[in-house]
């Protein structure tokens, strides 16, 4: 095999793309990743190389100026990115959410205005469904858009957990609308929301506070978001239909599980890398630990989680690619990816010993990531709701 998380039947573009980004990690992110992670910085000429790449209009066709590329090739292009530093490839995964959206449920007009400039980095997305008593329960947004007189919206309310909140100048936006649906979810609806970038009030009526301090997940900002009587045209109503922001936050929804599925495969193959290196490196009782057989056992089960990980995550991928519904298979890879992460990390922190718990040793660092995983685009036991459900569906007596 040679290397774990190899994929079959790519396309000679597809092979490309992911060995131009794995070099791309080892010289540009790698070797800075720990510093900025340190400092807690905002990783701008990193950006600035993926720009360049092409990476931030991957998937956006190329009529719109992007390079029209798959799920898939997009999942395994995250994998590398997060294999290098996590927080770089949450740089990305808002955008292309936002940008899935638009091309998926925008109005053609919609699409002209925003995707040309998502493709070259120079308009970047986040994405606000989260409310700070809201958890999971989606339907319960209390965010409330108002109509007025001149047919737009008045928007007022607070938000959670943006990712890319400071850097990113478009936010697709869930809000409570008044459509008249006795079903709560039918009366959510996206709206595009144009800002300045930087923290204070970035348009008017619409404040990010600062950053939110985390105990990982650094360098990228995570930020809150209010908005109060902030005023919004009709026409930035996503896809113009109000009422059906629910169905387009879940659509996005689904192809973020992905890429936080492809986000765990990443961290764990290089916590299962730091790890297999430490072992033949460190000596204990006259000879290297990977020689003695309970490090051989870890690093067995390391391999074989990173590789059943990985796994899912293109079983996922080439589903939503076919044009079905993945629901199932994005929550299974989302659940069991960030599971086994978490497992794989802890593994290669007990291999480097007391040395794992420094924080001149990279799987320190892994380490305070890893849980960030188990509850980024749905907790854990939300995937197994879904899943438990969907299953019950297929197999119903």
């Amino acid at each position: 095999m040679g290397r774990l998380a190899t994929t079959e039947g790519l396309t000679g573009d597809q092979q490309q793309i992911i060995e131009l980004v794995r070099r791309f990690v080892d010289r540009e992110i790698l070797p800075v990743a720990g510093e900025l992670e340190r400092r807690d910085e905002y990783p701008t000429e990193i950006v600035e190389g993926l720009k360049e790449l092409g990476i931030f209009g991957l998937t956006i066709p190329e009529e719109y100026g992007g390079l029209g590329e798959s799920l898939l090739t997009y999942a395994l292009v995250v994998e590398e990115l997060s294999r290098g530093w996590m927080s770089v490839s949450g740089v990305v995964n808002t955008h292309f959410i936002v940008a899935y959206m638009v091309l998926r449920h925008g109005t053609e007009e919609q699409r002209r205005r925003y995707l040309p400039r998502m493709a070259a980095g120079e308009l970047r997305g986040a994405f606000s469904m989260s409310e700070p008593e809201l958890g999971s329960d989606v339907a319960a947004i209390s965010t409330k858009a108002s109509r007025t007189g001149d047919g737009g919206y008045s928007v007022t309310g607070r938000k959670m957990w943006l990712t890319n909140g400071g850097s990113a100048n478009l936010v697709a936006l869930l809000a409570r609308t008044d459509e008249g649906a006795e079903a709560p979810h039918r009366n959510l609806t996206t709206f595009l929301l144009e800002k300045g970038t930087g923290f204070g009030e970035t348009a008017p009526g619409l404040t990010v506070p600062g950053k939110i301090d985390k105990m990982g997940y650094k360098g990228v900002d995570t930020t809150e978001l209010l908005l109060d009587d902030h005023r919004v045209a009709a026409d930035r109503v996503l896809g113009e239909a109000p009422g059906r922001g629910f169905y387009q936050m879940m659509d996005g929804v689904e192809v973020g599980r992905v890429n936080v599925a492809a986000r765990a495969v990443g961290v764990a193959h290089r916590a299962f890398e730091l790890g297999v290196a430490y072992a033949q490196e460190r000596e204990t009782f006259g000879r290297p630990i990977a020689q003695h057989q309970a490090v051989q056992f870890r690093i067995a089960e390391m391999g074989t989680k990173v590789e059943a990980g990985h796994a899912l995550v293109v079983n996922a991928a080439r589903k939503k690619d076919s044009g079905e519904r993945n629901d199932l298979e994005s929550g299974m890879a989302k659940y069991l990816a960030s599971e086994y992460c978490r497992e794989v990390v802890e593994d290669a922190f007990r291999i480097h010993g007391g040395y794992g718990y420094s924080t001149e040793y990279e799987i320190e660092r892994l380490y305070r990531e890893a849980p960030m995983l188990l509850i980024g685009e749905g907790t854990a036991d939300i995937q197994r709701m879904i899943i438990g459900r969907r299953l019950l569906e297929e197999y119903r007596l």
